[in-house]
């Protein structure tokens, strides 16, 4: 096993999955009409052939989403010393009324707490929280933060209708957010950004578009919200971690700063939007090192993170090789893997005693 000798010197992947069985369960049997009209929802969106083949992958994938031994027996594989475990993204159930969403968020939260308490080590992981209520969302931080101690929730990048997730009631810029935004900027926590679903639909229901360019699409849907409507210029302290190498966006950024020069209304926030590429993390697992070499070129290198995706198909399992392949600077690939999730405080859970804040 893998036991690194320090925080600074861990290899650190901040971009893992677990599946809470008992968390869809929950959800089922608490709504369910919500959970099936999202089952229809994800049917129309990725069609039925992505829909047999992903069901396929979740099978052969099953003891690396459940099973702890595995799972470690992985991380030492892939040279990999801590895991920064989220929930699966179709955990979100953005369709879940008040109660049963603070229900879902609370069990899931608990769920990644005990998962980590079993691996200390080698773990840390990241709680839920119901973006379809931002009223409630504050609540859900301080429970996975405080409560159980972890580093910080994951978030889809949009959220839609209670009772008809295909309409989308809530975007990333939306104002009943500022308080979320501000307690996440005081206790330091980590808001790690991750798609899920596309509101394009059926455009994208054949040839997995629907991941290939949803996801991709959808990150930098998300980001531009963030950027344009100034939520990073009110909450300049805050945390956020986009994944897939936010999509689209940092190496199409030109786009954004030209609309911000010359349109009003796209000229909410106080500098052109690229800058704010140096105030937003990114994980690594862009496919290519090409276009790793051009994310740190936008964003920074101290801004880009080690990132998996583990176990799913779209991930990569030789994340470190990867980054290595990619021929960075030496002291530019030392902080992807390890020294920039360290100066955010990110470690194993063991290693954290008292959490920073940034």
């Amino acid at each position: 096993m893998n036991t690194p000798a320090s925080a600074q010197q861990a290899v650190i992947d901040v971009h893992a999955h677990v599946l809470i069985p008992a968390l869809q369960q929950r959800a089922a049997e608490g709504d369910p009409e919500g959970f099936q009209a999202l089952q229809a929802l994800e049917i129309r969106r990725n069609g039925p052939e992505s829909m047999a083949a992903s069901g396929a992958m979740i099978k052969e994938r099953w003891q690396q989403l459940t099973d702890l031994d595995r799972r470690l027996a992985d991380m030492d594989a892939q040279g990999v010393d801590v895991q920064l475990v989220s929930p699966s993204p179709s955990h979100f159930y953005y369709f879940a009324g008040p109660e049963l969403a603070m229900t879902l968020a609370r069990q899931a939260n608990e769920a990644v707490r005990e998962l980590v308490q079993k691996a200390p080590d080698r773990l840390n992981g990241l709680g839920l929280v119901p973006l379809q209520h931002p009223h409630l969302m504050v609540e859900a931080l301080e429970h996975a933060v405080v409560d159980c101690g972890l580093p910080g929730v994951e978030i889809g990048s949009f959220a839609g209708t209670p009772g008809d997730p295909a309409r989308t009631t809530v975007e990333l810029s939306d104002a009943r957010l500022e308080p979320f935004w501000s307690r996440a900027e005081e206790l330091g926590a980590l808001v790690f950004l991750h798609p899920f679903g596309c509101s394009l639909d059926e455009r994208l229901d054949r040839f997995y578009l629907a991941n290939t360019v949803s996801q991709p699409a959808e990150n930098a849907v998300a980001l531009s919200h963030l950027i344009f409507s100034g939520v990073l210029d009110r909450h300049p302290g805050l945390l956020i971690l986009a994944a897939h190498g936010g999509g689209y966006l940092p190496t199409t950024i030109g786009r954004s700063d030209h609309a911000w020069k010359v349109r009003p209304e796209a000229r909410r926030c106080a500098e052109p939007p690229s800058s704010y590429l140096r105030r937003i993390f990114f994980d690594s697992l862009v496919h290519n090192p090409r276009e790793l070499a051009a994310l740190l070129r936008a964003a920074g290198p101290s801004q880009v993170l080690l990132g998996s995706d583990y176990p799913f198909d779209m991930g990569s399992e030789h994340p470190v090789e990867e980054v290595h392949a990619a021929g960075l600077a030496q002291a530019d690939t030392a902080g992807i893997l390890a020294g920039n999730a360290a100066r955010l405080g990110l470690a194993a859970a063991a290693a954290l005693t008292v959490r920073p804040t940034v």
